[in-house]
Protein backbone atom coordinates (compact mmCIF):
# COMPACT_ATOMS: atom_id res chain seq x y z
CA UNK A 1 0.00 0.00 0.00
CA UNK A 2 1.22 3.31 -1.05
CA UNK A 3 1.91 5.53 1.97
CA UNK A 4 -0.69 8.72 1.89
CA UNK A 5 1.29 12.02 2.91
CA UNK A 6 -0.88 15.55 4.24
CA UNK A 7 1.29 18.80 3.31
CA UNK A 8 0.44 22.24 4.46
CA UNK A 9 -0.58 24.95 2.17
CA UNK A 10 2.68 27.25 2.84
CA UNK A 11 3.62 28.90 -0.41
CA UNK A 12 1.50 30.79 -3.31
CA UNK A 13 2.78 27.54 -5.49
CA UNK A 14 1.14 25.47 -3.43
CA UNK A 15 -2.08 27.78 -2.44
CA UNK A 16 -2.06 27.64 -6.84
CA UNK A 17 -2.62 23.55 -6.94
CA UNK A 18 -4.77 23.87 -3.76
CA UNK A 19 -6.86 25.37 -5.91
CA UNK A 20 -6.35 23.70 -9.51
CA UNK A 21 -6.59 20.02 -8.13
CA UNK A 22 -10.46 19.87 -8.73
CA UNK A 23 -10.20 21.45 -12.10
CA UNK A 24 -7.57 18.73 -13.22
CA UNK A 25 -9.68 15.95 -11.68
CA UNK A 26 -13.22 16.48 -12.58
CA UNK A 27 -11.23 18.21 -16.62
CA UNK A 28 -13.29 15.30 -18.15
CA UNK A 29 -16.52 15.72 -16.75
CA UNK A 30 -19.37 17.39 -18.28
CA UNK A 31 -21.51 18.58 -15.39
CA UNK A 32 -18.31 20.22 -12.81
CA UNK A 33 -18.00 23.88 -13.62
CA UNK A 34 -14.61 25.45 -12.18
CA UNK A 35 -14.55 28.82 -9.87
CA UNK A 36 -12.76 32.16 -11.53
CA UNK A 37 -9.00 31.05 -10.26
CA UNK A 38 -8.23 34.48 -8.99
CA UNK A 39 -11.51 34.48 -6.70
CA UNK A 40 -10.51 31.04 -5.06
CA UNK A 41 -6.44 32.14 -5.00
CA UNK A 42 -7.99 35.60 -2.76
CA UNK A 43 -9.96 33.39 -0.71
CA UNK A 44 -6.91 32.97 1.17
CA UNK A 45 -6.13 36.91 1.37
CA UNK A 46 -6.93 38.57 4.21
CA UNK A 47 -7.17 41.90 2.12
CA UNK A 48 -9.56 40.51 -0.52
CA UNK A 49 -11.69 38.09 1.88
CA UNK A 50 -13.41 40.10 4.94
CA UNK A 51 -14.53 37.12 6.64
CA UNK A 52 -10.32 36.05 7.48
CA UNK A 53 -10.68 39.13 9.88
CA UNK A 54 -12.31 37.31 12.25
CA UNK A 55 -11.77 33.11 11.07
CA UNK A 56 -8.77 31.43 11.10
CA UNK A 57 -7.90 28.72 8.56
CA UNK A 58 -5.43 26.02 7.39
CA UNK A 59 -5.50 24.62 3.73
CA UNK A 60 -3.80 20.98 3.21
CA UNK A 61 -3.02 18.65 0.39
CA UNK A 62 -2.78 15.34 0.12
CA UNK A 63 0.05 13.18 -1.74
CA UNK A 64 0.20 9.61 -3.13
CA UNK A 65 3.70 8.49 -5.12
CA UNK A 66 4.30 11.76 -5.00
CA UNK A 67 0.96 13.19 -7.27
CA UNK A 68 -1.88 15.49 -5.27
CA UNK A 69 -4.67 13.25 -4.67
CA UNK A 70 -6.81 15.37 -2.46
CA UNK A 71 -7.17 18.71 -0.88
CA UNK A 72 -9.01 20.22 2.41
CA UNK A 73 -9.53 23.40 4.33
CA UNK A 74 -10.09 23.59 8.04
CA UNK A 75 -11.41 26.80 9.49
CA UNK A 76 -12.90 28.39 12.68
CA UNK A 77 -15.51 31.18 12.20
CA UNK A 78 -15.13 33.01 15.44
CA UNK A 79 -18.28 35.08 14.77
CA UNK A 80 -20.19 32.41 15.02
CA UNK A 81 -18.92 31.44 17.83
CA UNK A 82 -19.73 34.50 19.59
CA UNK A 83 -22.75 35.56 18.37
CA UNK A 84 -24.53 32.27 17.97
CA UNK A 85 -22.80 30.43 20.80
CA UNK A 86 -21.98 27.65 17.73
CA UNK A 87 -18.21 26.27 18.32
CA UNK A 88 -17.19 24.11 15.60
CA UNK A 89 -14.31 23.25 13.02
CA UNK A 90 -15.43 23.94 9.66
CA UNK A 91 -14.21 21.81 6.78
CA UNK A 92 -14.05 22.84 3.37
CA UNK A 93 -12.78 22.61 -0.51
CA UNK A 94 -12.93 19.15 0.22
CA UNK A 95 -12.05 16.78 -3.02
CA UNK A 96 -10.01 13.32 -3.32
CA UNK A 97 -9.65 10.33 -5.64
CA UNK A 98 -11.71 7.44 -4.93
CA UNK A 99 -9.56 6.28 -2.15
CA UNK A 100 -10.64 5.70 1.52
CA UNK A 101 -6.79 5.70 2.94
CA UNK A 102 -6.94 9.32 1.08
CA UNK A 103 -10.64 10.84 2.64
CA UNK A 104 -9.84 8.69 5.84
CA UNK A 105 -6.36 11.06 5.97
CA UNK A 106 -7.64 14.27 4.83
CA UNK A 107 -10.40 14.19 7.11
CA UNK A 108 -8.14 13.33 10.40
CA UNK A 109 -6.96 16.73 9.66
CA UNK A 110 -9.84 18.26 10.62
CA UNK A 111 -10.21 15.99 13.46
CA UNK A 112 -6.68 16.92 14.57
CA UNK A 113 -7.59 20.27 13.96
CA UNK A 114 -10.73 20.50 16.58
CA UNK A 115 -8.47 18.44 19.18
CA UNK A 116 -6.06 21.25 18.92
CA UNK A 117 -8.66 24.24 19.58
CA UNK A 118 -10.33 21.72 22.46
CA UNK A 119 -13.54 21.94 20.03
CA UNK A 120 -15.64 18.75 19.47
CA UNK A 121 -17.91 18.87 16.78
CA UNK A 122 -16.24 19.09 12.97
CA UNK A 123 -18.76 20.19 9.81
CA UNK A 124 -18.63 20.54 6.16
CA UNK A 125 -18.51 21.17 3.29
CA UNK A 126 -18.48 24.11 3.90
CA UNK A 127 -17.08 28.16 3.70
CA UNK A 128 -17.17 31.01 6.44
CA UNK A 129 -20.16 32.44 5.81
CA UNK A 130 -24.15 31.54 5.17
CA UNK A 131 -22.81 33.22 1.57
CA UNK A 132 -20.34 30.89 0.52
CA UNK A 133 -20.85 27.22 -0.97
CA UNK A 134 -21.76 24.75 1.37
CA UNK A 135 -23.58 21.43 1.26
CA UNK A 136 -21.87 18.03 -0.68
CA UNK A 137 -23.93 17.16 -3.15
CA UNK A 138 -25.74 13.73 -2.61
CA UNK A 139 -28.40 13.74 -5.63
CA UNK A 140 -27.82 15.39 -9.25
CA UNK A 141 -24.21 14.31 -10.09
CA UNK A 142 -25.40 13.76 -13.67
CA UNK A 143 -26.88 18.06 -13.37
CA UNK A 144 -24.70 21.19 -14.60
CA UNK A 145 -23.60 22.60 -11.70
CA UNK A 146 -24.37 26.20 -10.67
CA UNK A 147 -21.35 29.23 -9.98
CA UNK A 148 -22.91 29.14 -6.36
CA UNK A 149 -23.03 25.06 -5.98
CA UNK A 150 -20.12 22.36 -4.88
CA UNK A 151 -19.89 19.55 -7.57
CA UNK A 152 -18.97 16.37 -6.31
CA UNK A 153 -18.55 12.84 -7.41
CA UNK A 154 -21.16 9.83 -6.16
CA UNK A 155 -18.67 8.40 -3.87
CA UNK A 156 -17.83 11.31 -1.95
CA UNK A 157 -20.64 10.89 1.03
CA UNK A 158 -19.89 7.61 0.81
CA UNK A 159 -16.15 7.75 2.08
CA UNK A 160 -17.58 10.28 4.51
CA UNK A 161 -20.38 8.36 5.94
CA UNK A 162 -17.71 5.26 5.69
CA UNK A 163 -15.64 7.78 8.07
CA UNK A 164 -18.59 7.79 10.64
CA UNK A 165 -19.73 11.15 9.74
CA UNK A 166 -23.56 11.67 9.91
CA UNK A 167 -26.11 14.37 8.16
CA UNK A 168 -25.99 17.38 10.08
CA UNK A 169 -28.00 20.07 7.56
CA UNK A 170 -29.84 19.59 4.01
CA UNK A 171 -30.47 21.45 1.03
CA UNK A 172 -32.62 21.27 -2.21
CA UNK A 173 -32.55 22.96 -5.57
CA UNK A 174 -35.49 23.11 -7.67
CA UNK A 175 -35.68 23.32 -11.76
CA UNK A 176 -38.49 25.14 -12.65
CA UNK A 177 -39.63 25.10 -17.08
CA UNK A 178 -41.50 28.25 -17.11
CA UNK A 179 -44.45 27.97 -18.88
CA UNK A 180 -46.15 29.83 -22.13
CA UNK A 181 -47.79 32.06 -20.64
CA UNK A 182 -49.63 33.02 -17.21
CA UNK A 183 -53.42 32.74 -15.88
CA UNK A 184 -54.98 35.49 -16.19
CA UNK A 185 -55.87 34.80 -12.24
CA UNK A 186 -51.83 35.86 -11.62
CA UNK A 187 -52.21 39.29 -12.99
CA UNK A 188 -55.27 40.13 -11.39
CA UNK A 189 -54.05 38.72 -7.84
CA UNK A 190 -50.95 40.93 -8.14
CA UNK A 191 -52.73 44.07 -8.82
CA UNK A 192 -54.83 43.33 -5.44
CA UNK A 193 -51.82 43.16 -3.38
CA UNK A 194 -50.20 45.81 -5.15
CA UNK A 195 -53.05 48.00 -4.50
CA UNK A 196 -53.72 46.16 -0.88
CA UNK A 197 -50.63 47.07 0.57
CA UNK A 198 -49.08 49.93 -0.95
CA UNK A 199 -46.86 48.53 -2.77
CA UNK A 200 -44.56 48.95 -6.15
CA UNK A 201 -42.33 47.09 -8.19
CA UNK A 202 -39.18 49.88 -9.13
CA UNK A 203 -38.37 50.00 -12.85
CA UNK A 204 -34.50 50.55 -13.18
CA UNK A 205 -33.24 52.35 -16.21
CA UNK A 206 -29.30 51.87 -15.49
CA UNK A 207 -27.19 49.56 -12.85
CA UNK A 208 -25.89 52.11 -10.87
CA UNK A 209 -29.97 53.30 -10.05
CA UNK A 210 -29.78 50.26 -8.14
CA UNK A 211 -26.72 50.80 -5.62
CA UNK A 212 -28.72 52.86 -3.32
CA UNK A 213 -31.02 49.56 -2.65
CA UNK A 214 -27.44 47.40 -2.45
CA UNK A 215 -27.82 48.30 1.63
CA UNK A 216 -31.13 47.41 2.17
CA UNK A 217 -31.00 44.44 0.33
CA UNK A 218 -28.41 43.31 2.86
CA UNK A 219 -30.14 44.11 5.99
CA UNK A 220 -33.58 42.59 4.24
CA UNK A 221 -31.31 39.78 4.20
CA UNK A 222 -30.51 39.38 7.31
CA UNK A 223 -34.61 39.86 8.52
CA UNK A 224 -35.27 37.20 5.93
CA UNK A 225 -33.16 34.46 7.55
CA UNK A 226 -32.29 35.30 11.10
CA UNK A 227 -34.96 32.58 12.40
CA UNK A 228 -33.01 30.33 10.61
CA UNK A 229 -30.71 28.82 14.01
CA UNK A 230 -27.37 28.74 11.40
CA UNK A 231 -27.45 32.43 10.23
CA UNK A 232 -25.15 35.13 11.00
CA UNK A 233 -25.03 38.88 9.97
CA UNK A 234 -23.51 39.81 7.23
CA UNK A 235 -20.66 42.09 8.08
CA UNK A 236 -19.72 46.07 6.64
CA UNK A 237 -16.57 44.51 5.38
CA UNK A 238 -18.48 41.59 3.47
CA UNK A 239 -21.49 43.91 2.16
CA UNK A 240 -18.20 45.68 0.61
CA UNK A 241 -16.92 42.86 -0.38
CA UNK A 242 -19.97 41.45 -2.22
CA UNK A 243 -20.74 44.22 -3.59
CA UNK A 244 -17.23 45.03 -5.54
CA UNK A 245 -16.90 41.26 -6.66
CA UNK A 246 -20.68 40.57 -7.82
CA UNK A 247 -22.03 43.61 -8.66
CA UNK A 248 -20.66 43.80 -11.95
CA UNK A 249 -21.82 40.43 -12.98
CA UNK A 250 -25.48 41.99 -12.60
CA UNK A 251 -27.79 42.64 -15.09
CA UNK A 252 -30.28 45.36 -14.01
CA UNK A 253 -33.02 43.61 -15.88
CA UNK A 254 -33.03 40.51 -13.61
CA UNK A 255 -33.23 42.57 -9.84
CA UNK A 256 -36.62 42.77 -8.92
CA UNK A 257 -37.14 45.11 -5.74
CA UNK A 258 -40.19 46.08 -3.96
CA UNK A 259 -41.18 48.71 -2.39
CA UNK A 260 -43.73 49.78 0.24
CA UNK A 261 -45.51 53.53 -0.11
CA UNK A 262 -42.58 55.20 1.86
CA UNK A 263 -40.00 53.68 -0.93
CA UNK A 264 -38.87 51.55 2.26
CA UNK A 265 -37.78 47.75 0.63
CA UNK A 266 -39.95 45.55 1.43
CA UNK A 267 -38.51 42.74 -0.65
CA UNK A 268 -35.86 41.74 -3.75
CA UNK A 269 -35.17 38.76 -6.11
CA UNK A 270 -31.95 38.43 -7.90
CA UNK A 271 -31.62 36.49 -10.68
CA UNK A 272 -28.83 35.67 -13.55
CA UNK A 273 -28.40 34.52 -16.88
CA UNK A 274 -26.99 31.06 -16.27
CA UNK A 275 -22.50 31.48 -16.54
CA UNK A 276 -21.88 27.84 -16.02
CA UNK A 277 -20.99 26.58 -19.53
CA UNK A 278 -18.83 30.17 -19.95
CA UNK A 279 -17.18 29.00 -17.16
CA UNK A 280 -16.27 25.16 -18.64
CA UNK A 281 -15.54 26.88 -21.75
CA UNK A 282 -13.16 29.93 -20.09
CA UNK A 283 -11.37 27.91 -17.91
CA UNK A 284 -11.68 29.28 -14.98
CA UNK A 285 -9.88 32.68 -16.05
CA UNK A 286 -11.67 35.75 -17.72
CA UNK A 287 -8.45 36.39 -20.00
CA UNK A 288 -7.23 36.32 -22.67
CA UNK A 289 -10.81 35.29 -23.89
CA UNK A 290 -12.77 34.07 -21.20
CA UNK A 291 -14.51 37.19 -20.94
CA UNK A 292 -16.27 36.59 -24.62
CA UNK A 293 -17.67 33.42 -23.31
CA UNK A 294 -19.05 35.14 -20.58
CA UNK A 295 -20.54 38.01 -22.71
CA UNK A 296 -21.98 35.45 -24.87
CA UNK A 297 -23.86 33.89 -22.27
CA UNK A 298 -25.05 37.55 -20.73
CA UNK A 299 -26.81 38.72 -23.89
CA UNK A 300 -28.24 35.13 -25.12
CA UNK A 301 -29.59 32.40 -22.78
CA UNK A 302 -32.14 29.95 -22.44
CA UNK A 303 -31.04 29.12 -18.49
CA UNK A 304 -31.37 31.48 -15.36
CA UNK A 305 -29.93 31.03 -11.84
CA UNK A 306 -31.69 32.26 -8.67
CA UNK A 307 -29.16 33.71 -6.41
CA UNK A 308 -30.68 35.73 -3.19
CA UNK A 309 -33.81 36.55 -2.22
CA UNK A 310 -35.30 39.08 0.65
CA UNK A 311 -38.88 39.23 2.29
CA UNK A 312 -39.58 41.52 5.11
CA UNK A 313 -41.30 39.53 7.22
CA UNK A 314 -44.37 41.59 7.94
CA UNK A 315 -45.23 40.58 4.06
CA UNK A 316 -44.08 36.90 3.97
CA UNK A 317 -47.29 35.02 3.13
CA UNK A 318 -48.98 38.27 1.63
CA UNK A 319 -48.64 37.36 -1.69
CA UNK A 320 -45.27 39.26 -2.19
CA UNK A 321 -43.72 36.09 -3.88
CA UNK A 322 -46.20 35.51 -6.62
CA UNK A 323 -45.56 39.38 -7.60
CA UNK A 324 -41.68 38.36 -7.57
CA UNK A 325 -42.58 35.14 -10.10
CA UNK A 326 -44.56 37.50 -11.95
CA UNK A 327 -41.66 39.70 -12.38
CA UNK A 328 -39.29 37.26 -13.14
CA UNK A 329 -41.18 35.69 -15.63
CA UNK A 330 -41.52 39.05 -17.74
CA UNK A 331 -38.04 39.45 -17.74
CA UNK A 332 -37.39 36.00 -19.20
CA UNK A 333 -39.70 36.12 -21.42
CA UNK A 334 -38.46 38.99 -23.00
CA UNK A 335 -34.85 37.53 -22.92
CA UNK A 336 -35.57 34.26 -24.11
CA UNK A 337 -35.05 32.29 -20.85
CA UNK A 338 -37.10 28.63 -20.17
CA UNK A 339 -35.43 27.41 -17.40
CA UNK A 340 -34.66 28.99 -14.13
CA UNK A 341 -32.48 26.57 -11.34
CA UNK A 342 -33.54 27.60 -7.60
CA UNK A 343 -30.23 28.14 -5.29
CA UNK A 344 -29.65 26.05 -2.47
CA UNK A 345 -32.63 26.21 -0.15
CA UNK A 346 -32.24 24.71 3.77
CA UNK A 347 -34.83 21.86 3.42
CA UNK A 348 -36.99 23.30 6.32
CA UNK A 349 -36.93 26.73 4.81
CA UNK A 350 -40.64 26.28 3.60
CA UNK A 351 -41.52 29.96 3.26
CA UNK A 352 -38.86 30.32 0.70
CA UNK A 353 -39.74 27.17 -1.17
CA UNK A 354 -43.47 28.20 -1.60
CA UNK A 355 -42.32 30.89 -4.66
CA UNK A 356 -42.40 27.73 -6.62
CA UNK A 357 -44.97 25.43 -5.64
CA UNK A 358 -47.60 27.04 -8.28
CA UNK A 359 -45.07 26.07 -11.17
CA UNK A 360 -44.48 22.04 -11.60
CA UNK A 361 -40.65 22.81 -9.85
CA UNK A 362 -38.75 19.66 -9.95
CA UNK A 363 -36.09 18.68 -7.20
CA UNK A 364 -33.17 17.45 -9.59
CA UNK A 365 -29.98 18.17 -6.69
CA UNK A 366 -30.00 17.59 -2.54
CA UNK A 367 -27.09 18.68 -0.96
CA UNK A 368 -25.96 18.03 2.72
CA UNK A 369 -23.57 18.71 5.46
CA UNK A 370 -21.71 16.21 7.49
CA UNK A 371 -20.84 16.11 11.14
CA UNK A 372 -19.21 14.46 13.89
CA UNK A 373 -18.72 14.74 17.18
CA UNK A 374 -15.80 13.77 19.10
CA UNK A 375 -16.20 12.00 21.86
CA UNK A 376 -12.44 11.80 23.45
CA UNK A 377 -12.20 15.09 24.49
Amino acid sequence: MSQISITEVKTASQLKQFVRFPMDMYKDNPYYVPSFINDEINIWNVNENPALQYSEARQYLAYKNDRIVGRIAVLINHKEEKELGIKKVRFGWLDFIDDEEVSKALLQKAVDYAREKNIDKIEGPMGFTNLDKAGMLIKGFDQLATMIGIYNHEYYPKHLEKLGLTKEKEWVEFEIKFPDSLPDKIHKFNALILEKYKLKVLRFKTKEEILQYVDAMFDLLDETYKHLSTYTPISDEQRKTYKEKYFKLIDKDFIVCIVDEHNNLISFAITMPSYSRALQKSGGKLFPFGWWHFLKAGRKNDRANFYLIGIHPDYQRRGVTSIIFKEIFDVFKKKGVKFLETNPELEENKSIQLLWQDYNPVNHKRRRTYSMILNDQ
